[in-house]
């Protein structure tokens, strides 16, 4: 029986990652294929959920929101490890979107009380050591992941830094940040703030505060900021962490990586991957392109099931052999929106014969 792997991204605003991949698992069963489950997050929203071990817990925190609101944030505790995401706590659908957003004043701050409950939940411990620094010795203490994707923020992760600091610090936590985006610094507010409802002004005011914050950064932690790639993430934040002695990853790696899916795929003749709207970016640290590359290397035939497609992300996924279903094409926007578990399901088992795997 052929084995197939279903890695895929969340379809947001319409099904997990996890729901995603036991659909297409189930179109595959239909096919005569067996299926292993594989679902992958790059560091934004719905890293939790693939993150999650037998035996962890999800924890909540109340937290400050992105513009002052109180937020019950979840995220995950198990053994010597704890996973948040930013955008739980600091995200841009809690600011209420972009035209909602005030990108002057939206702030990491929950994103530090967060970190903060989480390091006390591990160690018991508030001191940070004295130099700022966060322990880094491999396996040597517990680990924060932290997802960077999704933020309403480019205030430098400055909130985040100031609370953790009034609070005391983390105490010995190795914090690694997941980024969706290998972006510097001081970058951050040109590429992403216009996304957040920043005007051109407010851009090049943020830029400026950026600065100056990469200047401070240096002088207090003896870290340059700018030439950090992922700094950028999540409006700066990941800037501060590194300033903290976190490390920065390429969120799908780092996902990749904690789910084994370099394991799954020595056992696959297909991968199936996909998201709910897939274009240029799909391929840039992201899951959909990093699941193409990561089959393309290995030699392994791959498909793309989306929501919908632009062409340029259809003419990327060609460049790496992949077969791609649209559903918004196969089977209708509305369907495609509203039944999408079932949508993708079949979309899975109608597409396998084309791979001639028998």
């Amino acid at each position: 029986m052929p084995v197939l792997v279903a890695a895929p991204d969340k379809f947001r605003g319409t099904a997990t990652a996890g729901q995603v991949a036991a659909a297409m698992a189930r179109g595959a069963t239909r096919s005569g294929w067996s299926a292993i489950r594989s679902p992958l997050s790059d560091g934004g929203e719905g890293l939790l959920d693939v993150c999650r071990r037998p035996g962890d817990r999800v924890e909540t925190t109340e937290v400050t929101g992105p513009l002052g609101q109180p937020v019950v944030a979840p995220w995950l505790r198990g053994g010597d490890r704890a996973v948040i995401e930013m955008a739980r706590a600091s995200g841009l659908t809690l600011a209420g979107g972009p035209d909602a957003n005030r990108p002057m004043e939206a702030t990491t701050r929950g994103t530090g009380q967060l970190l903060v409950a989480a390091a006390r939940s591990l160690t018991d411990s508030g001191r940070l050591p004295a130099s700022g620094e966060v322990a880094s010795g491999a396996g040597s203490c517990p680990t924060i992941i932290v997802g960077l994707g999704g933020s309403a923020t480019t205030d430098g992760g400055l909130g985040a830094l100031t609370c953790i600091e009034e609070s005391g610090g983390l105490g010995r936590v190795e914090l690694v940040a997941a980024c969706d985006v290998s972006v510097g610094f001081l970058d951050a507010a040109r590429l992403f703030a216009p996304q957040k409802g920043a005007s051109r002004q407010q851009v090049a005011e943020l830029t400026d505060r950026l600065g100056r914050l990469a200047d401070q950064y240096q002088q207090r932690f003896g870290t340059d900021v700018r030439d950090i790639p992922g700094a950028g993430a999540a409006g700066g934040l990941g800037g501060a962490l590194a300033a903290l002695g976190g490390s920065l990853r390429l969120g799908y790696r780092l996902v990749a990586d904690l789910v084994g899916l370099g394991r799954s795929l020595e056992h696959a003749q297909l991968v199936v991957t996909g998201e709910g709207a897939l274009d240029a970016t799909s391929f840039d640290g992201k899951v959909v392109g990093g699941v193409l590359g990561d089959a393309s290397a290995l030699g392994i035939p791959s498909l793309v099931i989306v929501g919908r497609a632009t062409t340029e992300a259809d003419e990327a996924a060609r460049a790496y052999g992949a077969r791609m279903v649209s559903l918004s094409d196969r089977f209708g926007q509305d369907r495609a929106l509203h039944d999408t578990l079932a949508c993708v399901e079949m979309a899975a088992a109608e597409s396998l014969d084309w791979f001639g795997i028998t």
